[in-house]
Parts: structure tokens; sequence; C-alpha cells
């Protein structure tokens, strides 16, 4: 009995973390977008999106709108910023660290110091990117839609592929990608047959990926885990086989 009450504790523990975590990029998402295009989100689709992906984590209605409010200049003290950094994780393995900071200062020895601390090393911009491509993604549940039918329906709408997916619960999605460019042009072909994503965004993928024993994955994976940590970590992408 009290091992299983320790084992629920636990694991209610680490979905706190995850959750808290998966909040505040959330929160920052919200407010860069606020900040650039308005809190209006039938005027602002960088806001919608975030919001969409915000709703996904099961973010409370009050702490987005709380975040759409500080955004908006009542009470925000915090600009954030989006900045990439490029680095060689151990074995070779290339990352892309995607991060929304305040201080890029403080942000930039945190990342270093976690690829320092697991064996990898952080670069410059450019040394890491090159071998990746960037996509925009979004994700549908698959029960809301005929898949071949919409499949046909959104080429017009830049969509480029259609997958199946999971997402952070395991749950089954629909992953729809298009080019960077398109981006805009696919999310307006959702919004008009009112499909709304459970998220979607801009992701990075490797153009070829990078084959390592089962040990040598687990070092990789645990610098991301280390990255992904960092409260001013939005994503981490890799190309690990």
């Amino acid at each position: 009995m009290g091992r299983t009450f320790e084992n629920r504790k636990q694991a209610m523990l680490k979905r706190g973390d995850r959750d808290a975590k998966a909040f505040t990029r959330c929160g920052k998402q919200i407010a860069m977008a606020v900040r650039a295009g308005g809190p209006d989100a039938d005027n602002n689709p960088a806001l919608r999106r975030a919001i969409q992906n915000a709703r996904a984590v099961n973010m409370p209605k009050d702490r987005i709108q709380g975040a759409i409010e500080k955004a908006s200049g009542a009470g925000d003290t915090d600009a954030y910023e989006p900045v990439l950094y490029e680095g060689y994780g151990p074995h070779g393995v290339a990352l892309l660290v995607e991060t929304a900071t305040d201080n890029p200062t403080r942000t930039v020895a945190n990342i270093r110091f976690a690829f320092k601390k697991e064996g990898g090393n952080l670069g410059s911009p450019g040394s890491v990117a090159f071998m990746f491509d960037q996509f925009g993604v979004f994700r549908l549940r698959p029960d809301a839609v005929e898949r071949d039918e919409l499949e046909l329906e959104l080429i017009d709408d830049g969509l480029s592929d259609l997958v199946d997916g999971e997402d952070d619960d395991g749950k089954p999605v629909l992953v729809l990608r298009c080019n960077r460019d398109d981006f805009g042009r696919l999310q307006a072909g959702l919004e008009s047959r009112q499909l709304a994503p459970v998220s979607s965004g801009f992701e990075w993928v490797p153009k070829t990926t990078t084959a390592v024993s089962d040990e040598q994955a687990d070092a990789v994976l645990k610098l991301v885990a280390r990255l992904e940590d960092d409260d001013d970590v939005q994503e981490v992408f890799h190309n690990l086989a």
C-alpha cells in the first residue's frame, strides 16, 4: 500500500513539473504573440496559435487570459525574445535549442553549461541549422476529419505532407506539414473549414540522421533532458536516428 502511494505521488509530482514547464512555455508564446500583433486573437494569427497550444496542454483559461493581459501592458515587465542556439551533443549528434528569454546573457550561459556538463559543445550561429529544414506543423485529432478528403483539399492551401503521430500523452493525431512560407495559407485553410488544431507551430526536421548505439543515445537524451529543464528553453530538436 505504502509503495503504491509513493509511486502515485511520484507520478503526480512528475506530471506537475511537466505541466508547470508547459504552462511557462505557452505563457511566453502568448506574450511574444501579443507584443508582435496585439491582444485581439481574431486579428492575430500568432496569438490564436499560441492559445491553441496552451489549451492543448490544459493551461487554465484564467492563466491564458492573465498572460494576454500582462503582455498587453497590465503590469508586464518581461520582454521575451526568441533566440536559437546550435551545437553538438555527445557522439556528433546535432542539436537546435529554441529559447524565449528576457535575459540572453543568462540563457546562453545556462545553455553552454548544459552542453559542457553532458559532453557536448555549444556552436556558433549557422554551425548546425544548415543540417535541418524548418516546417510549419499542425496537429489534428483524427476523429474530427475525413483524412483522404482533407489531404486532397489542403494541397491547394500549401499542405506538403500528412502523417500519423502522437501527442505528448500518447493519443493519436494527424500531423500536417507545410513549407514555412505556406504556414499562414494552411492555417487559413484549416480555419475556413472550422478545424481547430490541437497544436501548431514551427519544427526543425533533420535532413539526415545520425545512428548511434543505445548507450550513446542515452547520453544524447540526457543532454536533451537537461536543456529542456531550463525555463528559457522552448523546444529542443536533434538529428538522432
